[in-house]
């Protein structure tokens, strides 16, 4: 666990802040509470900046470690470990917490959120690749 969060402080960050902001049972106003679902906005772009972290810092590893690529194993702590994580926060506010509820909408705003941050890991990827590549053909 120490090794994980020294690799992937960001990723690690951000997961630390998605329990905290889930589980904290109050909120201040602000005017941005008269928007129609910024609730669910911010579920989407908290769940999808964390993947497209993970993917950049794996990314990051790789390239200093000399690595290679292991998408399997990146789209399991991505897709399914978010969508996990997505889902077992809105069973803890459901059942865990007297000031926050559970939604299926959350779930869901989390879920795409995921989805959104894979498809730009996955370009990034691709732009990170063909960079590499390109260097390669330049030293030649």
């Amino acid at each position: 666990m120490i090794r994980f969060v020294k690799l992937y402080p960001l990723s690690t960050l951000c997961v630390v802040l998605i329990w905290v902001l889930s589980l904290t049972p109050f909120f201040p106003e602000t005017p941005l509470d008269n928007i129609d679902f910024v609730d669910k906005y911010t579920h989407f772009v908290m769940y999808g900046g964390t993947c497209f972290v993970m993917w950049w810092e794996y990314l990051r590893h790789c390239k200093h470690q000399g690595l290679p690529f292991n998408g399997k194993k990146l789209l399991l702590w991505t897709v399914i470990g978010m969508t996990a994580l997505g889902g077992l926060m809105e069973l803890l506010q459901a059942y865990c917490t007297t000031t926050r509820s559970g939604e299926w909408l959350d779930f869901w705003a989390d879920s795409f959120g995921v989805v959104l941050g894979n498809a730009v890991g996955l370009v990034l990827k691709v732009l990170y690749y063909k960079r590499s590549e390109e260097k390669i053909k330049n030293k030649k």
